[in-house]
């Protein structure tokens, strides 16, 4: 089972091949019996309200941005555009999901089999489907800032390519997710508390589990955050030969959000990589340190939740464009009521931007 790669991973947790399990579904490991009651009752205190915060933060952060899409801007102008909408939308699916997380937290899970199959698997396409728009984002705006000539040429069919990409970025993020779909199932303890988690079958030697985690740190995260760091020590050598402070300005948005996701990611990818050394040593732990193995689980996993509501509110405090848009959808939401309706928000057909639509400004200012 792999607890750390699922959303709501059980705190139980088989760490050795040699384990063996008591009545209440603990692991006897070669010191003795370890007692988890503790870790439990911290994950009950301490996951249903950062679940929560989450959820609404994110809701509103999130909501806002597709309704900034829906209505201000009217349409999607550039590749990064169609990006940022795309991650908006997939961070609010696996916002709907921590409720039932919450309540699997304090109640244990109740929702049966096929509902978890399904939370497990959302969880993992947002994952996946995140880290993969914010790659989209940094190869395009290598190609817009670095390789300016390519991009002119481009132009009118780089937003046909960017649909085409989030296409192909949902599709693998769905192949990669297949896991959750064929694993993910529902264990019950001998005192009835349930949780849902992957149950690998004819697990031997834990290559199953060890293949899944290996494909979740590289797909999920290195391969990913290479790309990023070539794109992005490109774009800064390039800049750094510029004379124009307005690019430097632009870029900070995209340079945030991409360091948030890792920062928020690194350290449950850190887990996860311990996780599969210990499963590929298939060695027995200490009761201590399992203790200590599990509450880091549980910080590293809520830390990585916090990305889907963290990027809504970079775009209003840092990005130029989306503070304006949203300034205006107050302003207009505050006239209507104030005349008794609700006045529809006129699209804004034209905004100077800090560079040339050749190399697609806009949408790094946001």
């Amino acid at each position: 089972m792999e607890e750390t790669f699922t959303a709501f991973m059980s705190t139980t947790m088989d760490y050795s091949g040699d384990d063996y399990w008591d009545d209440d579904e603990e692991p006897i490991l070669n010191s003795g019996m370890c007692n988890k009651t503790w870790v439990r009752a911290f994950r009950g205190r301490y996951e249903p309200p950062l679940y929560w915060i989450i959820f609404i933060l994110g809701a509103v952060g999130n909501l806002l941005v597709v309704g900034i899409y829906s209505t201000v801007r009217n349409r999607l102008k550039t590749m990064t555009d169609v990006y940022l909408l795309n991650l908006a939308i997939a961070d609010l699916l696996f916002l709907c999901m921590l409720p039932f997380w919450a309540v699997e937290a304090t109640k244990g899970w109740d929702f049966g089999v096929r509902f978890c199959k399904m939370v497990s698997a959302i969880y993992k396409i947002n994952f996946f489907s995140s880290m993969l728009l914010l790659t989209c984002i940094s190869v395009d705006r290598y190609i817009a800032i670095v390789q300016v000539t390519k991009a002119q040429n481009l132009k009118k069919k780089r937003l046909f390519y960017s649909k085409l990409a989030c296409l192909g970025v949902w599709f693998l993020s769905a192949l990669l997710a297949l896991p959750e779909f064929i694993f993910a199932g529902v264990k019950t303890d001998s005192k009835g508390h349930s949780t849902c988690s992957l149950v690998y079958w004819n697990n031997e030697n834990n290559q199953t589990k060890i293949l899944v985690l290996s494909l979740q740190i590289c797909m999920g995260f290195c391969f990913p955050l290479l790309i990023m760091i070539f794109c992005y020590s490109v774009i800064i050598r390039t800049l750094l030969q510029a004379r124009s402070f307005e690019k430097h300005k632009a870029l900070r948005v995209i340079f945030a959000v991409v360091f948030v996701f890792i920062l928020s990611q690194l350290p449950f990818n850190t887990m996860l990589i311990a996780q599969a050394t210990q499963a590929a040593n298939a060695t027995s732990m200490q009761c201590d340190t399992v203790i200590a193995f599990d509450v880091a689980q549980q910080v590293s996993k809520g830390l990585a939740y916090t990305h889907a509501c963290l990027n809504p509110f970079l775009y209003v405090f840092i990005g130029v464009r989306f503070r304006q848009d949203l300034l205006r959808i107050v302003k207009m939401c505050a006239g209507g009521l104030g005349k008794g309706g609700l006045n529809k928000i006129p699209a804004v057909h034209k905004r100077p931007s800090v560079m040339s639509e050749t190399e697609t400004t806009p949408a790094l200012s946001l």
